[in-house]
């Protein structure tokens, strides 16, 4: 018989913690065994005793409690390393979602179709509570953006309800402990090349004076984790897109280092070499923590000294460049804008195909 580990995270869910629990006993499983983990991540109400008062009740349920509040990725991640089921699923403790749902997304599974089985709130006829149109379309945004990144054609990628085989979850190493997640495990199980099913859920959305948490910082970081997650692995044309970002990022820094060395009395061609200098820092920084992630063919020591050749050809470049305008006349803030575009596109070819040229083939 095979066995679903059903993962509840909760935190302050003392009303409607007991209903979701019996919501999920209540479903006719057709012969599915149930192992329910519920991880208390450091509630302030009546949660956890009700969690434990549960599991004496059920011997089939689980509670793990954290001290202090993690978040909800942080929660999942505890529930999955304890999860024993053949397949496993994520059961909010909120009851924005119908458990009943859950056997129908396991289907797929149990016929060995997919590795993977997302419910979507927008690819249904089932009913659904009309809530706050910003939010759901904030949700269709994101999802287009991770569809971009991972090339999968999802409706609902902030969906709740996933249900996976427990060897590709437990396999996934999870670092999102809020609401970033979702856009992460996305990412990776789109890296994994995971056969991924999509069907239509029902949905019972909460106001946010019902006890709703996710917010408008929340969809912030979840952009953030759709670039941080995807992008060293995507296709040319959108990686160069996010360097585009990152690198006028740096090119603000750089010029805004450059007028203030100004404005402090120092000579153009020294501010503009330190300014740059600078920005470079803050570029490579961010080029491993984003754009490219270490992806790289070199050892570091290699890496950082072919980064710093690059840096000073590209110095070299933004001084000459800046050097000349001024002295043809340009105000010192135009010539450094030029300067700072020219090296702009020289520092993209020299860190995607020397410093971070990654011997994985990647699609164009």
């Amino acid at each position: 018989m095979s066995v679903l580990s059903i993962v509840i995270p909760c935190y302050n869910e003392s009303k409607t913690l007991r209903d979701c629990v019996e919501s999920v006993l209540s479903v006719d499983w057709k012969g599915v065994g149930l192992q329910i983990v519920i991880v208390d991540d450091g509630s302030k109400d009546d949660s956890l005793s009700i969690a434990h008062r549960l599991s004496e009740e059920h011997p089939l349920i689980q509670v793990i409690a954290h001290e202090r509040n993690s978040g909800k990725g942080a929660a999942l991640k505890t529930g999955f390393q304890a999860a024993t089921g053949d397949f496993v699923a994520v059961q909010d403790a909120d009851l924005e979602y119908d458990p009943n749902d859950l056997r129908r997304l396991l289907e797929p599974l149990l016929r060995g179709e997919a590795d993977v089985v997302l419910g979507s709130r927008f690819l249904t006829t089932q009913e659904h509570r009309v809530l706050h149109f910003w939010h759901s379309t904030g949700n269709k945004i994101l999802t287009l953006l991770s569809n971009v990144f991972t090339d999968m054609n999802l409706t609902d990628m902030e969906t709740c309800y996933k249900v996976f085989r427990r060897e590709i979850i437990q396999g996934i190493e999870l670092e999102e402990k809020r609401f970033g997640f979702e856009p992460e495990i996305v990412a990776k199980v789109a890296d994994l090349r995971c056969r991924v099913y999509e069907m239509g859920i029902s949905y019972h959305g909460r106001t946010y004076d019902e006890g709703k948490k996710i917010g408008f910082k929340d969809g912030l970081r979840a952009l953030y984790c759709i670039i941080r997650y995807n992008a060293h692995r995507a296709s040319l044309p959108i990686q160069f897109m996010v360097y585009s970002v990152v690198g006028g990022v740096a090119a603000l820094f750089n010029l805004a280092c450059f007028l203030l060395l100004l404005s402090l009395g120092m000579n153009a061609i020294p501010a503009a070499i330190i300014a740059f200098i600078t920005a470079a820092v803050l570029n490579y920084y961010l080029c491993v923590k984003i754009v490219f992630r270490q992806q790289s063919k070199w050892k570091i020591s290699t890496e950082i000294a072919v980064y710093c050749l690059v840096v000073i050809i590209g110095a070299l470049v933004d001084a000459a460049v800046t050097w000349t305008f001024i002295g043809g006349g340009m105000a010192p803030w135009l010539a450094k804008c030029v300067g700072t575009v020219v090296a702009l596109a020289a520092n993209f070819l020299g860190r995607r195909f020397f410093v971070f040229g990654s011997n994985e083939r990647k699609p164009w």
